[in-house]
């Protein structure tokens, strides 16, 4: 009887615990624009005329913006987000099958984050460069390109093993998170980016969030995202690490960027998922992915040889599974934050973590599940 008091005791302790983790409780949100520039148009603005004069007007053009939450619990850096290509903000901060994103899963770590919409794109749509939207069907290139699976027989299949969320509803919801960017000619096949107008307005934000914080930022990068990333150090001494999800190129050795990353010292890691490798011929994408891999370890082996720190993660040798392009929205998006924060750890914290913030989100989360479930 005794033993039947202990244990349904602690399944209310449990519980009261779990359900307390699970309430993420945000101190302080807001948003805000960063960096960017200002267009001036000739001669004098017609008051008379005003809804159709343009002479002696300004627009406010190629700015970042930003929308940031801090926990309750405000114990490890803040991490600012960058999106890939044809996307924004949004992609971290749910998934299409609407579970948490990694905004969410990090702030339970203590960390605050700042999402960015880059500029010409999402919420930073005004620009100095016309562009055009193509309205030609692409989705099936990207769901390639992505290494999610492809499309045959008029049906979208999924790579083997694949830990990408399954379902029609949840293809919608995923081809919908498409974003097109307002400075590119996309019916003409544009597909350039302004990597440093991106990154001096990145550098702007991560400025911002020190200002609000007091720390610096750990930089995470997706894909396209990655480029604009490089740069971001030659504008802020405020950058604590970086953090590229398959970036489409590694820092080019002896360029500006990398000089400018060498000399400040950034911890730098690449994480890479599944299905890249000369073994995957079947994998329309693979080779691409391959070959763009292989600038990573081209950096990273000049860069340990100048004794600083990068790793280069593939997450299959990790013993992490199915993971496409996309791996902050995979099913198993939790495991990989997991891993990220633990690099964190060991290589921005020395080893050394908060032990209230590991213990509520590690300990509780892991054990609880497995009890409750």
């Amino acid at each position: 009887m005794k033993h039947n008091i202990s244990f349904f005791y602690l399944i209310f302790l449990s519980f009261i615990l779990y359900s307390s983790q699970e309430t993420l409780k945000i101190k302080k949100q807001g948003m805000f624009s960063a960096g960017g520039s200002v267009l001036h148009s000739d001669g004098t603005f017609d008051v008379s005329n005003y809804y159709t004069s343009r002479a002696g007007s300004t627009l406010h053009v190629d700015h970042a913006n930003v929308y940031y939450q801090i926990p309750e619990d405000d114990n490890q850096l803040p991490m600012v987000f960058l999106h890939g290509y044809g996307q924004s903000r949004m992609g971290w901060m749910t998934t299409p099958d609407g579970r948490e994103g990694w905004s969410d899963i990090f702030l339970r770590k203590g960390h605050s984050v700042f999402l960015i919409d880059q500029p010409r794109r999402g919420e930073a749509g005004q620009t100095s460069k016309a562009g055009t939207i193509s309205t030609e069907p692409s989705d099936q290139t990207w769901y390639t390109q992505f290494r999610i699976g492809t499309y045959i027989d008029n049906q979208f299949t999924y790579n083997e093993n694949s830990t990408f969320p399954k379902g029609d509803d949840v293809l919608d919801q995923f081809f919908r998170q498409m974003t097109p960017d307002t400075g590119m000619d996309s019916v003409n096949g544009d597909q350039n980016i302004d990597n440093t107008v991106v990154a001096k307005s990145v550098a702007a934000a991560i400025d911002k969030a020190f200002d609000i914080t007091g720390k610096k930022a750990i930089l995470v990068t997706h894909s396209q995202g990655g480029l604009a990333g490089w740069e971001v150090p030659q504008y802020t001494d405020n950058i604590a690490a970086i953090v590229a999800i398959e970036p489409g190129i590694g820092p080019v050795v002896d360029s500006d960027a990398y000089n400018t990353i060498v000399n400040k010292k950034i911890p730098i890691s690449f994480y890479y998922g599944d299905y890249i490798g000369e073994k995957f011929t079947d994998i329309p994408a693979s080779a691409m992915w391959t070959s763009m891999r292989s600038t990573a370890y081209t950096f990273q082996k000049s860069y340990n040889d100048e004794g600083l720190t990068c790793d280069i993660f593939n997450l299959p040798d990790e013993g992490i599974y199915g993971n496409d392009h996309m791996m902050f929205q995979d099913l198993n998006n939790d495991v990989i934050a997991d891993h990220i924060e633990n690099w964190i750890t060991s290589k921005i914290y020395n080893g050394k973590t908060n032990l209230a913030s590991f213990l509520k989100y590690n300990f509780i989360t892991r054990y609880l599940r497995l009890l409750l479930l």
